[in-house]
């Protein structure tokens, strides 16, 4: 599949009743061959209305850390597991994250990241482990298959309770670190 058909796919998805109700589709947004992609949870409000992730509140301050650590934001890939907003920003069901996970699958699958980053602990346990504990496992790195993967506290969050921005800073500043080795490593072989 391609990026074109696997986009096409998801606007076309009835797998789950939030496709009736979407605005737009939030495929996913930035460099389609980049080593490192962000996994969020859901589309918002802003998400909805524009179909890129991370556009509101949440995501200019995700651009601010990324800025911060010397990222570009159109050097990496940004996704949701949920391509279509949950009513009223509410949690995605069980249910709704397994009717749309096949579309983050394939999208990983094109895209071949080295470094997979859940914003926030609903991503991080459908894609590290289920009993996930964001306050106490944050920044720590786990290897899956051919990723290097962790977690990080949702930018939502941090709009919520400033006391973790410190950390959120610390675990970028480790992400970045991370990419950039991995990044000079590929330019070596």
């Amino acid at each position: 599949m391609t990026w074109d058909e696997l986009r096409t796919k998801c606007e076309s998805c009835s797998a789950c009743p939030l496709g009736k109700t979407k605005t737009k589709n939030v495929f996913g947004t930035g460099n389609e061959k980049a080593t490192l992609l962000f996994v969020g949870e859901a589309p918002g409000k802003d998400e909805d209305l524009s179909g890129i992730p991370f556009v509101g509140k949440a995501g200019q301050l995700l651009d601010r850390y990324l800025e911060a650590v010397g990222i570009d934001r159109d050097e990496v890939y940004i996704a949701n597991i949920l391509k279509c907003r949950p009513p009223n920003n509410r949690d995605p069901e069980p249910s709704e994250e397994d009717a749309c996970i096949t579309h983050l699958r394939e999208q990983i699958r094109l895209l071949k990241p080295k470094i997979i980053v859940c914003l926030g602990r609903i991503a991080a346990m459908r894609l590290i482990r289920e009993d996930y504990r964001i306050t106490s496992e944050h920044g720590q790195w786990v290897e899956k298959g051919s990723f290097l993967m962790t977690a990080v506290y949702h930018p939502s969050a941090l709009l919520r309770d400033s006391s973790k921005r410190e950390a959120m800073l610390g675990d970028m500043m480790a992400i970045a670190a991370k990419y950039r080795k991995i990044q000079k490593e590929s330019e070596q072989c």
